[in-house]
């Protein structure tokens, strides 16, 4: 059966790559939010709500809000788009990424920490599988956990499925790192900027989903 092009490898690299490069962006640029990993807004909520920095409620409670919202309404898309669907999201967070890069200067943090939240939450709620299992491009603690168990089964119970997925799941987990490894290294060069060269990657995966003659659907 022809595997679909947006559970492909090379297409979770692209998104793993973006979302490493959301998270470093807003923690570096926007007031150490992170765009993606909602546990770590919700730890550093805590941590500063117990050292009495009230103020931080706002800070840390727009981009959780933003997240659950745009995945709330991502999920409404998805029972509605009939073709195209996985374009039409790729469009959707590369207009976001667009807008905070092009007017981050003008932006309140709130705002641009609310943006990309939105389209981290989209990539999240629709791009799940990676060769038919479940994936998320986002959050790397279970991906990490699947490379120890991976290993496992791979290397140890000499599981040969499982040694490509241990390799897989490598690949996936240094795309993320370099993602967040590019933003921090720009960041000194592009400042506010640096979110747009995330969209190189958002590219590399919308043009796999042109190129695919099964993608309309």
């Amino acid at each position: 059966m022809e595997e679909n092009v947006h559970e492909r490898l090379v297409f979770g690299m692209a998104l793993a790559a973006t979302a490493g490069g959301l998270d470093a962006y807003t923690y570096l640029v926007h007031g150490e939010v992170f765009a993606g990993l909602q546990t770590g807004n919700f730890i550093l909520l805590g941590v500063h709500l117990g050292q009495g920095h009230w103020r931080a409620l706002v800070h840390y409670l727009v981009p959780i809000l933003a997240f659950a919202f745009s995945a709330l309404l991502a999920r409404y898309l998805q029972t509605k788009l009939r073709k195209n669907q996985q374009l039409w999201f790729l469009i959707f967070e590369s207009t976001l990424l667009l807008l905070v890069g092009l007017f981050s200067s003008h932006l309140p943090n709130l705002l641009a920490n609310a943006l990309l939240s939105a389209a981290a939450a989209a990539q999240l709620q629709e791009f799940q599988k990676l060769k038919g299992k479940p994936f998320t491009s986002l959050m790397m603690t279970g991906n990490l956990r699947n490379l120890s168990t991976n290993f496992f089964e791979g290397y140890i119970k000499h599981d040969a499925a499982k040694q490509t997925a241990f390799r897989d799941t490598l690949i996936i987990l240094g795309s993320f790192v370099l993602g967040a490894l590019l933003n921090g290294f720009l960041v000194s060069y592009f400042a506010q900027r640096t979110i747009l060269f995330s969209l190189v990657f958002l590219t590399i995966a919308g043009g796999l989903l042109i190129t695919d003659p099964y993608t309309s659907r």
